[in-house]
């Protein structure tokens, strides 16, 4: 099955042929088309629809137990997360970077990059 963003698009509005690139919103990179003439944008619906689970998540508070494990404290994940990053293909490592951001307030990165800095 052929991808729909492979063929030729005419942009609705001025009917001339759309060009490929690429949408940065909030970390993930959209593909997308672009009519030169008019600036119409039209983003590719996979990535759109990836895109709009990841907001849904962010919206999503979940409550969980904090329990302690030894000398340390553990907190669950929710599985909706771990399946989220796995279907982005982001692979985590056996080691997440922690950080006490203020009062009330710690942050987990499962990013790679950020851990080699």
């Amino acid at each position: 099955m052929g991808d729909i963003f492979d063929n030729p698009i005419l942009c609705k509005k001025c009917n001339s042929k759309m060009k490929k690139g690429k949408i940065a919103k909030n970390g993930f990179l959209l593909r997308a088309l672009a009519c030169p003439k008019c600036s119409e944008k039209l983003i590719h619906p996979i990535d759109e629809q990836e895109y709009n689970k990841f907001i849904n998540l962010k919206n999503k508070e979940f409550r969980v137990k904090m329990r302690l494990v030894g000398n340390s404290y553990a907190v669950s994940i929710p599985k909706e997360i771990v399946c989220f990053m796995n279907e982005q293909k982001k692979i985590m490592d056996d080691m997440v970077r922690l950080c006490f951001e203020e009062t009330g307030r710690v942050s987990l990165n499962f990013d790679r990059l950020l851990n080699r800095k």
